[in-house]
């Protein structure tokens, strides 16, 4: 079921994928929107009921004034909010891992468990990346083969407007979002006091395995590591793995 709710006069969107299990808020990352948790929600119901937020400037949330690290963890702490829930595991990939972990970091109390996939605790995004993607094409197909081998991952975010097809999120946006998450986050990771999950892709270019094994480190004993065959979205390139990591973690942390 797809639900909005208001912040600051702000639209955000969200899916509540349904079900009688316990919650998980799911944050995606750059680039992607809730319904990239589509197949993970499928796979853990119906022990877990997934809930994955339109991060501000994603999907069919609205745009933002900023993309500052504050907004978006005040948007995950509105969001809870709104659904009432109390203590709850969070999930969080790339730009949705940071921001599940400076959100458990600061209300430690709304959090149970913790699951970051592939983002360190120093990030030093590639932002120039972002401005070579395509920005419109004359259909689908024509889009997703633009894409090339990313349109496995960005499926979800193809939409069609008047001037054609193109990605639910801003470029310049995007851009913006990228800059503010840069930066050292070392405070908030090592400030997290529930159990911890971090998956990393073996092939990944954005999390390192030396980088990886020191956050495990600083958590002295609070955070596990699981590694998987997979490039940095793990969930989409090893599904079936990312979805034992997460079920075997969360029944064993709830």
């Amino acid at each position: 079921m797809r639900a909005f709710f208001m912040v600051g006069g702000r639209k955000l969107s969200y899916l509540d994928f349904g079900g009688p299990g316990t919650p998980v808020l799911a944050l995606h990352g750059h680039y992607n929107e809730a319904s990239a948790f589509t197949p993970l929600a499928e796979a853990l119901a119906p022990r877990w009921r997934v809930i994955a937020l339109d991060q501000r400037g994603h999907g069919d949330s609205d745009r933002a004034p900023d993309y500052e690290r504050d907004g978006y963890v005040a948007d995950v702490a509105a969001f809870h909010r709104h659904l009432g829930l109390g203590p709850v595991p969070v999930l969080g990939h790339s730009l949705g891992g940071v921001n599940a972990y400076q959100y458990a970091a600061r209300h430690a109390d709304r959090v149970t468990a913790l699951i970051v996939e592939d983002i360190g605790a120093v990030v030093d995004s590639d932002w120039r990346f972002t401005r070579r993607l395509p920005r419109r094409a004359p259909s689908r197909q024509a889009l997703l083969d633009a894409l090339g081998s990313l349109a496995g991952c960005l499926e979800c975010s193809v939409r069609r407007s008047e001037d054609g097809w193109g990605l639910s999120f801003d470029i310049e946006d995007t851009v913006a979002s990228q800059k503010a998450l840069s930066g050292d986050h070392w405070p908030d990771w090592t400030a997290v006091a529930c159990p911890t999950l971090l998956i990393r892709g073996t092939r990944s270019d954005e999390l390192a395995a030396g980088h990886a094994r020191d956050m495990i480190a600083r958590r002295a004993g609070a955070a596990r590591l699981v590694e998987l065959a997979a490039g940095h979205v793990v969930h989409h390139d090893a599904p079936a793995g990312f979805t034992a990591a997460v079920t075997a973690f969360l029944s064993g942390s709830g």
